[in-house]
């Protein structure tokens, strides 16, 4: 299961986890020995006893990594400004089987910013999976408003999960075909 590239790790504390694919959410122990298999996007794969985990990124710390920070804008930014800080936003929530960002997975088929009736930036997503079943499905739900809510002035983020149409590789960027070898 883990390759040249995994990095042994001891939990330094108990640990929030997500089981790949199910989804469940477990504690993983302090003293807990597995190997970070992906650290992409600001979230790991910690591969432990024949078992896949999601550690965010706000628990880094408890497998050696440094926390997460959340992003910022330069003062007097434009809608322009924040709607490019929220595709990049996207493309650091990673599918936790395979090392492609959702937006090159071509995962995401819609991201919208509107003022409300006070003024306030409301973001609209659309997204799918690549597979209907898929357990981690919420999880990268969460894991996209939670990012996006982190985008200074965004005061409410709305995630639609659809499966119209369904995802196949041809949706793919083409950075994310040669880097899973599928063209």
């Amino acid at each position: 299961m883990f390759s040249h590239t995994s990095q042994p790790c001891t939990f330094e504390r108990d640990s929030d986890a997500v089981m790949i694919p199910s989804g469940d959410r477990v504690t993983i122990p302090a003293g807990t020995v597995g190997y970070i298999t992906q650290a992409l996007g600001g979230s790991f794969t910690v591969f432990v006893d024949g078992n896949l985990f999601r550690i965010a990124g706000i628990d880094a710390d408890a497998i050696g990594k440094e926390p997460v920070f959340p992003p910022s804008l330069p003062e007097g930014a434009t809608d322009d400004d924040i709607e490019n800080l929220l595709w990049e936003q996207m493309k650091t929530v990673y599918d936790p089987e395979i090392p492609v960002n959702i937006v090159d997975l071509g995962l995401v088929y819609r991201c919208d910013m509107e003022h409300d009736e006070n003024g306030k930036r409301v973001v609209d997503v659309t997204m799918t999976l690549t597979a209907p079943g898929c357990g981690m499905g919420d999880i990268l739900v969460d894991d996209v408003r939670s990012k996006l809510e982190l985008v200074p002035t965004v005061d409410r983020v709305n995630v639609e999960l659809t499966f119209d149409p369904p995802w196949n590789h041809s949706m793919m960027s083409e950075v994310a075909r040669l880097e899973t070898g599928m063209f």
